[in-house]
Order: structure tokens, then C-alpha cells, then sequence
């Protein structure tokens, strides 16, 4: 089971980094992230969907490697990184929860629990 949510996670993952990478090229998406104020994001909130994508790649190895899909971490930093996760992915179920975007709300909360419960699920192996 935890080989599946870490999987599950990565790809859950994978599609926001494709996002964010829109995002950071000016899509109009900015509804959907960041507080949903701008439609296109100004520079410094590109930047940030930028090296987000590069913290989801990380997220990923985290709980790849805790789940023993790979295995180039130290088991302390897969053990206490995976906890680190689940609590900013619950940080960010209720951030995204009390957005003022609509559209936020109801697109990143769901995301964010999903990711919750997947890394909670890895966490626990």
C-alpha cells in the first residue's frame, strides 16, 4: 500500500508541477493558486511556481525513497521528511481552504487533502 500512495502522490505531483510550470509561463490560470488574485501571475509569483516545481521533484523523492521504490536518501531523512510533508500538506488543505478564490478552494483543497492522506499513508509504513 504504500508503494501505491507514494506513486499515486508522485503523479498527483507530476500534474501540479505541469501547472505551476504553466503558471510560471504566464498562463491564465492564477484563479486557481496563490490566493486565485491575479489571472496572470506578476513576476515574483512566477518565480515561486517556478521553484515549486523544483520543491514538488523533491516532495516526490521524499516519499519514493520512504516507500523503498528508491533508495537515495538516508532512511532519517525519508522518516522525518515524510512527516514534514503530511504536516504541509495539512497547512495546506486549510490555507487552501480559506482561500478567498473559489476556484482555489475547490480545486488545490481537494489536492492537498488527497496528498494528506496519500503521505500520511506512506508515513505510517
Amino acid at each position: 500500500m504504500p508503494v501505491i500512495a507514494a506513486v499515486a502522490a508522485t503523479v498527483i505531483l507530476g500534474v501540479l508541477a505541469v501547472f505551476q510550470g504553466a503558471l510560471a509561463a504566464g498562463a491564465p490560470l492564477g484563479r486557481f493558486a496563490w490566493g486565485g488574485a491575479h489571472t496572470r501571475l506578476p513576476t515574483a509569483l512566477r518565480i515561486g511556481s517556478a521553484v515549486s516545481i523544483v520543491l514538488y521533484a523533491l516532495f516526490a523523492v521524499v516519499l519514493l525513497d520512504r516507500a523503498s521504490v528508491i533508495s537515495v536518501l538516508p532512511d532519517a531523512v525519508s522518516v522525518v521528511g515524510t512527516w514534514v510533508l503530511f504536516g504541509y500538506f495539512v497547512v495546506g488543505t486549510v490555507m487552501n481552504g480559506i482561500s478567498r478564490s473559489r476556484s482555489e478552494r475547490l480545486t488545490m483543497t481537494p489536492c492537498c487533502l488527497v496528498l494528506a492522506v496519500l503521505t500520511l499513508i506512506v508515513a505510517l509504513s
